[in-house]
């Protein structure tokens, strides 16, 4: 499961969601299908979170000129 890209495990993720929210099948499926949501979900926010740490957004200095500036999470522009 670690070398599964973000967006092949959020489809799965997204598959198993709506297969439990069907609510058809036996609760011992659903447990295992539970606990696979999760791992998948914790998953994703693992490499959104490492994505996030790699980000570096460019920013026009005072003189004009591109600056690399690291990601801080949410901005708020004025």
């Amino acid at each position: 499961m670690k070398d599964m890209s973000f967006e092949k495990a959020l489809e799965k993720l997204e598959n198993i969601v709506g297969e439990l929210e069907k609510g058809d099948i036996p609760l011992d499926a659903t447990l295992k299908k539970y606990e696979e949501g999760v791992a998948l979900a914790r998953m994703c926010q693992k490499k959104l979170d490492s994505a996030r740490q790699k980000i570096e957004l460019l920013v026009k200095g005072e003189d004009g000129e591109f600056v690399k500036k690291d990601f801080e999470g949410d901005h708020d522009e004025d």
